[in-house]
């Protein structure tokens, strides 16, 4: 049994328009929506945290507060003269598009200084994304993936989400280079197959899996939106899951989190690989037919 889920990367202040024509605050970044999720589907004695790195004014004070309130251990470093990344939704026909504001966020910064991460090693499982990757600056990229490896060799289990957008990286060769460097690092790597084809012109969810197993990952489960999410060894043996009938899609926000939260949760619970992902899947598809990114389930 695993004791610990540290995911890492940003959290944000997310602006939603509501019905008046006013904008609602609220928090949200996409291992961090892993974390509440998970923290809601975790037995008490699992511990969720999330690690990021803060400013020192009131938004980064609030979000502390939040972070604490949804009973996730907060693993923030704070840094003076910095805020937190800020972005404002539009939303249509289910679908959301957003405009940001993260030049000034204290979480591009949030491993300069990292060597260790706070893991214990075996027992644990540690979390990151492309986003995370692609939001660092300086020499981060390279500090992340050294104290990530760190905690694997001490036992920790490593899982990457792709989450692949390319209007964080410097350019494409970049987001292909970093995204493969950091799935090297990862024992389970749980990508989506739309976002694999567009950047890495993978054929089929089967070529996606079979990328990721080559570069050393033991496990890989594909999404591939209301396609079947399969699920991949290094060994060979694949199998896949349905995933659920959708009637009613109001916001797509947060379905992949969601979905990664359920299945780690799972997998940390001692259930099997195909339990893990039909979790994931009925899920994500709760998670779509209500508005926002953290939904209460």
């Amino acid at each position: 049994m695993r004791t610990r889920l540290l995911a890492i990367g940003e959290c944000m202040v997310e602006m939603a328009p509501t019905k008046s024509g006013l904008f609602k605050m609220g928090y949200a970044g996409d291992t961090f929506n892993t974390a509440w999720y998970a923290r809601r589907l975790a037995a008490p004695n699992l511990d969720v945290a999330f690690m990021t790195a803060l400013g020192d004014d009131p938004a980064s004070d609030q979000l502390i507060n939040f972070v604490s309130e949804s009973g996730i251990t907060p693993e923030i470093q704070r840094i003076a003269g910095t805020s937190v990344g800020l972005y404002l939704i539009a939303t249509q026909n289910g679908e959301r598009s957003f405009s940001y504001w993260r030049s000034a966020a204290a979480a591009r910064q949030l491993a300069q200084d990292l060597t260790d991460l706070p893991v214990s090693g075996a027992g644990d499982i540690v979390f990151f994304s492309g986003i995370t990757m692609a939001v660092l600056i300086g020499d981060g990229r390279e500090r992340l993936l050294a104290a990530v490896a760190k905690a694997k060799a001490n036992g920790a289990l490593v899982a990457f989400d792709p989450n692949l957008r390319p209007r964080l990286w410097e350019d494409v060769d970049t987001m292909r280079h970093w995204i493969t460097e950091a799935a090297r690092h990862a024992d389970l790597v749980l990508p989506s197959h739309e976002d694999e084809a567009s950047w890495f012109s993978d054929a089929s969810p089967t070529a996606t899996a079979r990328r990721y197993l080559d570069v050393g990952c033991d496990l890989a489960i594909v999404k591939d939106g209301p396609g079947p999410v399969q699920i991949a060894h290094a060994t060979g043996e694949t199998q896949t899951v349905a995933p659920q009938s959708i009637t009613t899609l109001v916001d797509t926000t947060a379905a992949g989190d969601a979905f990664n939260a359920a299945v780690l949760i799972s997998l940390m619970s001692g259930k099997s690989e195909s339990d893990a992902v039909d979790a994931g899947c009925k899920l994500s598809a709760e998670v779509i037919q209500a508005p926002g990114a953290l939904v209460e389930v």
